[in-house]
């Protein structure tokens, strides 16, 4: 088949970076632009879509849910994979099939008769953007030298932070106007464009081998943050449910599994031991520890808005909207402030900034302004911008070029799991509170959960400002290039 590597291009040689012509590099940068707006736009759409969609096929609200509930399972089983996938297959082919995946999935969506159908559809898009997520980040790092990749990688985390913004917008003009499916349509376009736009400009710029495939391994990682991921999403359910008990420990178990397995593989199919790398380590701790913040914020500022105040959902939209809108566009500049400061002073400055946003909503009250929350949801907003992007690339240029995939699917998907702890954890934090001090405080026990999540939040990004200031240290072009050649491994 044309996406299977022969033997002749699994041994071709690694295109080095300084024979890709900065021409090239941006063509193959603006694929992956239009790429990742396509996959994006549909991590976020589909929640404005839901209601007419439930409608049409006559389920229920708990069934709809399924639609984002299994894109993210999917897309957490993904990820490991990828690791394999672009050190096996040549980038080209693999980019290529990846679209087609995705085009394929949308396609069935469009003309879906039932549920099931546009179930296999949205499985199919997960599978594309589980990999495209990945390889879009690794082929960014590879082409760029080490000077320019916070520019770049902080353009690419402006292109998929403004899609999931504008997305539930979008998505509402085209479903009052067209209907659902238009939703779809519109992606499927999208990707097109690039599917042809690629093959004309991509080529084999990351490096393959004859690396086997481990099924077991597979099953395994498949397991663990699946299973992890599954089980978290169902912790409203309650930790002793089943439906979030026995995921859980699936997943622990095949996590430790395995990782016993990989530490013992002559050829693994995740390398782990780039964790002995302490400043990658540090940026998948500060990266999971980021994404708890984020993803716990931004469920608990429209419950805040909605369910304590009193407002619309447009209300709640356009206060959380500005915050959205700056973490967008501040992560260009984030990228190049990087690119001159290096990771430490970014770090500080964005961990302090962080813990004023989270802090500054332990003193709101039910009286206290919305603009007032809404200042605050912008200075968070600006912080994670500022240390998103900037962590993924610091950690990748602390370990070996050939460990790139491997260290980026490691963030990719031990930052996912993070969101959906934060989003569960902070959440409960706040029911749970409430629930207990309903008798001492009443109409504001609310309020008071809201400020002991808070404070939670808080607690952890202190954390990042500790090892912001003790540990973590900006890399030098000398350092970056030993690590680029192997000889900083162990």
């Amino acid at each position: 088949m044309w996406f299977i590597a022969t033997r002749k291009e699994r041994n071709r040689s690694y295109v080095q970076n300084q024979n890709i012509t900065d021409k090239k590099r941006t063509l193959i940068f603006i694929n992956i632009i239009i790429t990742c707006v396509a996959t994006s736009l549909l991590s976020t759409a589909l929640t404005t879509a839901l209601p007419p969609l439930i409608a049409d096929f006559n389920i229920s609200v708990t069934t709809g849910q399924w639609l984002t509930s299994a894109y993210s399972l999917v897309m957490a089983i993904m990820m490991p994979l990828t690791a394999f996938l672009i050190t096996r297959i040549p980038t080209r082919k693999l980019y290529i099939t990846t679209i087609a995946i995705f085009l394929v999935g949308t396609g069935i969506c469009v003309v879906a008769p039932v549920f099931q159908v546009l179930m296999i559809g949205r499985i199919l898009q997960a599978c594309s953007n589980g990999i495209t997520t990945s390889i879009a980040q690794v082929i960014l790092l590879s082409i760029y030298p080490l000077e320019k990749r916070g520019s770049i990688m902080g353009w690419y985390g402006l292109s998929i932070g403004a899609a999931p913004v504008i997305a539930p917008t979008l998505a509402g003009v085209l479903v009052d106007a067209f209907g659902w499916r238009m939703i779809f349509v519109f992606a499927f376009a999208v990707m097109l464009v690039s599917f042809i736009y690629a093959i004309f400009v991509l080529e084999d710029v990351l490096e393959t081998t004859t690396k086997k495939f481990d099924i077991v391994s597979f099953l395994f990682s498949a397991f663990a943050f699946g299973g992890i991921t599954l089980g978290v999403g169902n912790i409203s359910n309650g930790i002793a449910s089943q439906t979030t008990l026995i995921p859980l420990i699936i997943g622990i178990a095949g996590g430790i599994i395995f990782a016993y397995r990989q530490m013992h593989l002559g050829q693994p199919f995740l390398e782990l031991k780039i964790f002995k790398k302490f400043n990658f380590t540090l940026s998948v701790l500060n990266s999971m520890m980021l994404y708890l913040i984020m993803m716990g914020t931004s469920i608990i500022m429209p419950l805040y808005v909605q369910n304590l105040l009193g407002y619309s959902a447009t209300i709640s939209g356009l206060v959380t909207l500005p915050g959205s809108l700056v973490m967008a566009l501040v992560s260009p500049f984030a990228g190049k402030i990087y690119d001159k400061v290096g990771m430490r002073k970014l770090a500080i400055v964005g961990s302090v900034a962080l813990f004023v946003g989270v802090f500054g909503m332990c003193f709101v009250s039910l009286q206290t302004p919305l603009i007032v929350a809404a200042v605050l949801n912008i200075i968070r907003n600006v912080a994670i911008g500022c240390m998103m992007m900037p962590f993924v690339t610091w950690g990748i240029s602390n370990i070996n070029n050939k460990n790139t995939a491997d260290g980026t699917a490691l963030i990719n998907s031990l930052r996912t799991i993070a969101g959906a702890i934060g989003t569960a954890l902070f959440v409960g934090i706040m029911n749970f509170v409430a629930t207990k001090s309903a008798d001492s405080y009443g109409s504001n026990a609310g309020i008071h959960g809201m400020h002991v999540s808070y404070i939670a939040m808080s607690i952890v990004a202190v954390i990042m400002i500790i090892v912001a200031v003790f540990c973590v240290k900006s890399i030098s072009k000398k350092e970056y290039l030993k690590n680029l050649l192997g000889e900083n491994d162990d």
